[in-house]
């Protein structure tokens, strides 16, 4: 399958590379300069005509765009970005699109303080932190185009990446000490990359609608998510279960 990278020298990007480069064609993108040995394009994906571009041929297009602080270009990065993958999909016929962000897209301050066993699929709260509010209304303009379209989208949640054998965390910070309390929702790197893998290999006809949206997680003892959705629908097994963060003694 030949796959588009949006996004692909993020902090998540090396990681996804590692787990489809065995099994696809990737071609990559960034706004940054990039070292690699696949196809590489540099592309801003606030640009509507230069994203359309590198989409052709393609199979699939995988969204790992990211900008969390400056109120324009969150906006072009996760909102505008989003509209510009989705036109560029319809324009060549792609059918799946892989498209990320954090759990608080959906799950905000009110789901995270107060409540457990919550679902993606729950009425939206994304709260008011920009990053959110613009990942939140980019996964928006995903579905509506998924309504007028033949398009599946797969929207893999995240919050915190960890090395399970290192306790090293996104920019190097360690977010996770044996014996520790663990930051809920942490994932491994590699486990969260396979997920891409699963994404790509499910058949699209098998998802109960055209957008659908997936916590990315291992089981966790507080229960406060639930990862279900995604070992039933994406067949995604978590191999790090990040139990000597949690377990005391």
């Amino acid at each position: 399958m030949n796959v588009l990278l949006l996004g692909a020298n993020g902090m998540l990007g090396p990681h996804v590379v590692k787990a489809l480069e065995p099994h696809h064609t990737l071609r990559l993108t960034d706004v940054n300069d990039l070292e690699t040995d696949h196809e590489y394009i540099k592309v801003d994906v606030s640009d509507l005509e230069h994203v359309v571009e590198v989409a052709e041929g393609m199979d699939a297009i995988v969204n790992l765009s990211v900008m969390r602080t400056d109120r324009v270009r969150a906006f072009d990065v996760s909102a505008r970005g989003c509209y510009n993958m989705m036109v560029a999909a319809v324009e060549h016929g792609i059918r799946r699109v892989i498209n990320t962000g954090p759990f608080y897209a959906v799950a905000g301050p009110t789901y995270e303080r107060f409540d457990h066993g919550v679902g993606p699929d729950v009425p939206p709260q994304p709260g008011t932190w920009l990053y959110a509010l613009t990942k939140s209304l980019g996964q928006e303009i995903c579905e509506i185009f998924t309504q007028f379209h033949d398009i599946y989208v797969l929207d893999l949640l995240f919050y915190m990446f960890l090395d399970a054998e290192t306790h090293v965390g996104e920019a190097g910070d360690p977010i996770a000490q044996v014996g520790h309390d663990l930051v809920p929702y942490t994932v491994s790197w590699r486990d969260a990359a396979d997920s891409f893998r699963c994404a790509l290999e499910v058949e699209l006809e098998a998802m109960p609608s055209r957008s659908e949206v997936f916590f990315m997680f291992p089981d966790l003892p507080h229960g406060k998510f639930s990862n279900e959705k995604a070992r039933r629908l994406l067949g995604w097994e978590p191999k790090d279960d990040l139990s000597k963060y949690w377990l005391k003694g």
